[in-house]
Parts: structure tokens; sequence; C-alpha cells
């Protein structure tokens, strides 16, 4: 299962004539393998981000959905995002394509009545992965098991959340520990599973990508004796910008001042186009020079960083800056530890659960008008001291910090989790 998304096989929708229906191509061991007549499979249709998308959700699509298959259940993935147009295949899984809502469940119980309908005997269940309040389509009380892996990045859990879970063809699955006790918090009886790294992710101090070997900092383009403070968020959202940019550059500033040292390597896209702000400007408004940062190759970022490289990256660098306004999950910092890096979060929402070796900093609360709840802004002077603490700490990979991030291996939790989960999903289905 290591570093699925970068040995992804990709193709076109084939239709037979007059039938409508989907012909496997390329590795057609999955897609064309008997259908299983045990009592306990599946027909499972993942509603998230394609599973070679480079996002938190694209990752863990990838990494759950060929566990499943493994286990016998029938998967097939509606890509509302990295797909459109038409359905396509990858790694032998069928990819329905995005529809025109900004969500895509214009097409969402469509896509699921065709897949259902494409093996009536065994029970058929609606996967997600993704924000549930988006799910505005009154179609969606037509499908009678619908299984939610929902983030929770306020508190309290917002209403429309709530509402959502709450449904009775609804199984809610938290992915943290937060989530799970905010989701109890409201009355909602919820199951658990967190988000997982596949074993890709492990201190890389060299790459060899076919061309040679290759350290993360000399994919950095950073010398040996400079104190790297990696960022690695989808620069996404301005008003409020939720990965807190603004916070943890200016942060950097302050903390780089009287550090020549310091350097700040962004892992994101830098100029906005993606709904965020430009952080070339956000530097320069926080006084951070040009010889104190690195961002990285814009091209390279938009097609997809390798996940060894990243790995190496990770390796790489000091430590990993990551203060929040909220996070569902933050797999990110799970990765990063699991690299041997240390790690700055927020004190708030499933963050401070996430870290082993690192800081969780201050916060204040930030009303959240539009999910009718809580964020939280991370203090800067907090931020600050917390970087002081990283400066000052032993350099190196932490052997703490890989064993700490161990307990996420993709491996243990699919065992420890998602095998009772199913098995609870598979009775439910059967009797509803």
């Amino acid at each position: 299962m290591a570093n699925a998304r970068n040995n992804q096989k990709h193709f076109g929708r084939v239709t037979r004539p007059g039938s409508g229906i989907v012909a496997p191509q390329g590795n057609s061991t999955l897609a064309r393998a008997s259908r299983p007549s045990s009592s306990e499979s599946l027909r499972i249709l993942w509603y998230s981000n394609a599973p070679f998308a480079p996002t938190g959700y694209g990752t863990q699509t990838a990494q759950v959905v060929q566990r499943l298959i493994k286990e016998k259940h029938e998967v097939a993935i509606h890509a509302m995002y990295g797909i459109e147009g038409m359905a396509s295949m990858w790694n032998g899984i069928k990819l329905y394509p995005r529809g025109m809502a900004p969500y895509s469940d214009d097409v969402l119980v469509a896509h699921w009545m065709d897949w259902a309908n494409g093996n009536r005997d065994i029970p058929a269940l609606l996967m997600t992965l993704f924000d549930v309040w988006v799910l505005k389509s009154p179609s969606l009380d037509n499908v009678p098991n619908i299984a939610s892996w929902v983030p929770i990045d306020h508190a309290p859990c917002p209403p429309e959340v709530v509402g959502w879970c709450k449904r009775p063809n609804v199984k809610p699955i938290a992915m943290s520990k937060f989530g799970l006790d905010m989701l109890q918090n409201a009355g909602v009886d919820a199951l658990y599973a967190p988000h997982a790294f596949e074993d890709v992710f492990v201190p890389t101090h060299k790459l060899n990508n076919g061309r040679g070997e290759f350290t993360g900092r000399q994919l950095m383009e950073v010398d040996e004796d400079r104190f790297v403070v990696m960022m690695n968020a989808a620069n996404k959202g301005q008003n409020p910008s939720r990965k807190s940019f603004g916070e943890n550059i200016l942060a950097f500033a302050i903390f780089a001042q009287n550090r020549p040292d310091a350097l700040l390597y962004l892992h994101t896209e830098r100029d906005g186009a993606m709904g965020g702000i430009n952080l070339v400007h956000l530097l320069e408004a926080c006084g951070v020079k040009p010889e104190q940062y690195k961002i990285v190759d814009p091209y390279a970022y938009r097609t997809g960083f390798p996940q060894q490289a990243l790995a190496a990256l990770y390796t790489a660098s000091d430590v990993l800056l990551a203060c929040s306004m909220g996070e569902g999950f933050g797999i990110p910092v799970i990765e990063a530890q699991a690299c041997g890096t240390r790690v700055i979060v927020s004190d708030y929402t499933a963050q401070p659960e996430l870290v082993g070796v690192g800081s969780a900093v201050a916060i204040q609360p930030f009303w959240d008008s539009h999910q009718k709840s809580w964020f939280c802004t991370p203090q800067v002077p907090s931020i600050v001291d917390a970087l002081i603490a990283s400066y000052e700490a032993p350099r190196g990979t932490s052997d703490e910090a890989v064993a700490f991030a161990s307990q996420y291996r993709a491996d243990s939790v699919y065992e420890a989790y998602w095998r009772p989960i199913m098995k609870e999903l598979t009775e439910w289905c059967k009797n509803s």
C-alpha cells in the first residue's frame, strides 16, 4: 500500500453499447474480481477527493479504499475533486466524476444508485470523507445507509454538522478524539477512526530519484547549517485563512530577527491562486527578507509532489510549524513526526492530541459566524516561544517523535479501528 498515489494507473471511460455500464480497463484484477458472496461484504461508493490528489482527503481515500477492497468489499470512488467530464479508472478502481454543483451533491445520489445497482446481492453503503455541511441535496434522504467520516474543527460541534450526524440514515465516524467528544457532547453516538500515514513516512536522509541521491536540504536548495522551519498547509480561504498564515509568518519574523541562520520553508501555493492569500505580500509585510525564506517550486507543487520527497523535506526540517484555527485531524503533524521532526500546533481541536514531541501554543477564541461556532486564533508570542524552544532543542531526527507517530501507521489503524467499524456497518446495512 505504501505510496499508493505515486503508482497510479489512470484510464478513460469505455461504455458497452446500450448497457450504460463502465467496462473495466487496465489493472482489472480488482475491477473484474468475482463478486463476493460473503455476508461481510458491502458495495461502497466513497465520496471524497480523488485518491491521487495531493490532499489530506486524497491520501486517506487511497489508503482506506485499497484496504477495503483487499477485505473483499466492492468500492468505487466519487471524486468530487480531481476528476471531471467522464468516469475513469485508478489502479483498477472505478472513479466517478464531479458534478456541476461546487461539492458535487447534484450527482452524488445518481452515482451511488449506478454503483449500488451493479450488484444487488450485497448491501450498498455511501461513505463520505469531507465536510458534511456541504451536502444539501434533498435526494440524500433517499439513500438508506450513509457513513460519514466527519471532520470536526470547531467547538462546539457546528449545528449543521450535528443535524447531519443525527439523521436516521447516517452513521458518523469521528476522525479525532476531539471530534468524538464534540459529537458526544451534542448527543450524537459516533464511531472513531483516526487518519493515518503510509510507511513511506520514515526518517529519509537521502532520496534517490533515478538520477542520483539528494538530501531534503538539496531539494529545498537550503544550506545544511540553517535552522529550517517548515510549513506544509493548503493556502485556501481568506476570511479567515484557516491555516493562520499571518500569525505563523509574523511569529517567524519576530523569531528570526536575531537568528540569521533561521529559514522558513513554505510547502504551499504562494500566490493565492486557489482562493488563498498572496504569501509573498504577507512575507514582505512581516519583514521577512528574501534570504530568510524559500517557497516550493510552484509547478512541482501544482503537479504533485512524490510522498518520498515530502518525507525527505520533513526529515530535513528542524520543526514543522502548523498552528491553525482548527483541524479535523491534521495529517502533516503526524507525517512530520513519523520522519523524526518536532511540531508546533495550536492548543485547539484535534491538534494537541497529535503532539508527541513539540508544542501546542496558546490560543484566543475566534467566532466563525458561517459555522455558528468557535475557531481560534493562535497567539503570536506563544508561537515565538515555541520556535525558540525548538531552536534550543537537540537537532536531528527524534526517535521519540517516530515512536509517538507509529500508533497512526495505516496498517495499525485499519486493524484496530476500521475492521470493527466495517463489521458494525455491515450489520447495520444488512438490517436496514
